[in-house]
């Protein structure tokens, strides 16, 4: 099965099999034993291609003992993106899609989106932001991200979608507009191969998400309020309330991405302070 967007076919007219696509060749991204993205141009068009192959019945068990869901076709990421744009989130648009393989651990596949032109990551611009003098504006901004942030989680877990990767690398930020203005941000939501969607969001599954958010944004200085903030934006419910009702969530979410954090760099992070302490 191979799907090309119509008013892209003459530009993929050479590309007859799944071979064919994953025969594309540009600049690689990301590469991996099974699976590869790389950006490439066709008539001045930027596009990126994830492709999938061969992902082996050893390395599908070995995910299946170790309580992990292997992904071993570009149709997870494809059905994600339409979930999304069901549901009004951002995210990449799909240039084309094939697959082909009954065996799962022989399958082959791809995905090909358009290239998000003009955007970075809140994992690189964040940190930029968030250097030298405060201003009225630049509060403003920050406290809009915030609460974008929250709100697009909100959204994922309300619709009975979670992300399993939501850290600050996987929003990319709409730059082009200088100054920006806060009450139109554009973020976009990608990298969603490993995407669930069901028709109810488990706790343990928004607690993961959550705490990837906080985890990625536990060097960038941000204030109780701050963290305050995403809370009742994400719960859509007043401080006090959240604080009173889901407490035992916020605990759960803190303690992982602590535990996270540690893991992934050594020490303990900043916290400040009048946040939910660890049980």
């Amino acid at each position: 099965m191979i799907y090309v967007r119509d008013d892209l076919k003459p530009l993929f007219a050479a590309e007859k099999s799944v071979a064919d696509f994953l025969s594309i060749n540009g600049e690689v991204f990301k590469q991996f034993p099974h699976r590869r993205t790389l950006r490439f141009e066709r008539d001045g068009k930027q596009f990126f291609i994830k492709s999938h192959w061969n992902f082996g019945w050893r390395e599908i068990i070995r995910k299946l003992l170790s309580l992990h869901v292997p992904v071993v076709s570009a149709k997870t990421e494809w059905r994600a993106i339409q979930a999304l744009e069901r549901i009004g989130l951002d995210t990449m648009k799909v240039a084309a899609y094939g697959e082909e393989g009954v065996n799962p651990a022989a399958r082959k596949s791809f995905l090909i989106t358009h290239a998000l032109i003009g955007t970075e990551s809140l994992e690189k611009w964040a940190p930029k932001f968030m250097r030298g003098r405060n201003t009225p504006q630049k509060v403003h901004l920050k406290h809009a991200l915030i609460r974008k942030v929250a709100q697009i989680a909100r959204r994922l877990h309300t619709s009975g979608l979670n992300h399993r990767d939501l850290y600050l690398c996987h929003f990319l930020l709409d730059v082009t507009m200088n100054p920006m203005p806060a009450e139109d941000i554009t973020l976009y939501l990608i990298d969603l191969h490993r995407m669930q969607i069901r028709a109810r969001t488990p706790q343990r599954w928004m607690v993961k998400d959550v705490a990837g958010v906080l985890f990625s944004s536990m060097d960038l200085d941000l204030t109780s309020r701050d963290f305050f903030r995403f809370m009742k934006a994400y719960r859509g419910k007043t401080l006090r309330t959240t604080l009173t009702q889901d407490r035992q969530f916020w605990n759960k979410v803190l303690v992982r991405a602590v535990s996270l954090y540690r893991k992934q760099h050594g020490r303990e992070p900043r916290l400040p302070r009048g946040i939910l302490p660890p049980p």
